[in-house]
């Protein structure tokens, strides 16, 4: 049979072929659990010798599975989102699904808008970052069918980052070294994760080293680092821990512009050109890409069967 002769085939005609009615190639087609292996099999056996190649378009319409998956990112220009959105990509496509990607720009009315609009599109389900004051009852149309990244949540799938762990990490690399006169570099508390999961960490690891506390917070970016920086130096400073790597290279290029050669930098990232341009500095790897592949692969769990509400905390780990 030639391409275009596959193209006219419908899912009727696969039926005819195959024995079996309609709605059973429709269940086939959308990997319903409930098809009989047997009965499975032989459907799939005359897709393949047809060549026919079911309309993704027509599946949505029909309110089947349009074997599309909605991620929803905050923002577009985020690279610990792009890393993680790779991770998902890669898993997805493997499974033979397409993907839609919006950007919330951390607001919830936005989210809620695009959450209604792949709603309409009938996508098999979505993957959303969260972020401070993300409500998940904006996912109630989503139920089963949803995972959150980066925010915990209590009724819907999630896949978090180990704030503390990736600070305790920086801390025990310094401490290691001997060091004592340790500051920090941090986003506002009001950003719960970035912001206050991470600072207290900083503080915990203070308490536990003896170590008396020096840090500013501000916002996510090079250029409230480096403003800041100078209200967390001294003349004893050793090193300086960062809550991600943006911070990171603010700091440094303070640091740089002072001559302070003999102060340390960490960031959170895992970002290569941090190190290349700074080399006083290293990163800690959160695990985005993995985080964005375990997200992937709880979601399809969730669209295979009737999975129960899971969360999972990536680890984080050192470059080195």
């Amino acid at each position: 049979m030639t391409p275009k002769q596959a193209q006219k085939l419908t899912i009727l005609d696969i039926a005819k072929l195959a024995g079996v009615g309609k709605s059973t190639v429709s269940r086939v087609l959308t990997h319903d659990p409930r098809v009989k292996p047997a009965t499975r099999e032989k459907v799939e056996q005359v897709i393949r010798e047809s060549g026919y190649v079911p309309s993704k378009s027509a599946q949505s319409m029909r309110g089947g599975n349009s074997r599309v998956i909605g991620i929803l990112v905050s923002r577009l220009d985020s690279p610990s989102e792009n890393k993680a959105v790779r991770g998902i990509l890669e898993v997805i496509y493997a499974a033979d699904y397409d993907a839609v990607i919006m950007e919330s720009q951390f607001c919830t009315d936005k989210t809620r808008e695009h959450i209604a609009v792949l709603e309409k599109r009938n996508v098999d389900g979505v993957i959303v970052f969260g972020f401070s004051g993300f409500d998940c009852a904006i996912l109630d149309s989503f139920t089963q069918r949803a995972v959150v990244i980066a925010v915990d949540t209590d009724s819907v799938s999630s896949v978090s980052y180990d704030n503390k762990g990736m600070i305790f990490l920086a801390m025990a690399q310094f401490t290691g070294k001997g060091l004592k006169h340790i500051s920090y570099m941090g986003v506002d508390p009001a950003d719960r994760t970035t912001g206050q999961l991470r600072l207290d960490a900083y503080l915990e690891a203070c308490a536990q080293q003896h170590i008396e506390p020096c840090y500013q917070t501000g916002e996510l970016s090079y250029d409230s680092a480096y403003t800041l920086t100078d209200a967390v130096l001294s003349t004893q400073t050793q090193a300086i821990v960062c809550a991600s790597d943006t911070l990171a290279m603010g700091v440094a290029k303070r640091l740089q512009e002072l001559n302070r050669t003999d102060v340390l930098v960490s960031g959170v990232g895992a970002t290569d050109l941090l190190q290349f341009m700074f080399p006083n500095t290293f990163s800690v790897d959160p695990g985005y890409f993995d985080a964005g592949q375990r997200a992937a692969d709880l979601l399809l769990q969730h669209l295979r069967q009737s999975a129960d509400v899971t969360h999972l905390v990536q680890r984080s780990c050192l470059p080195f």
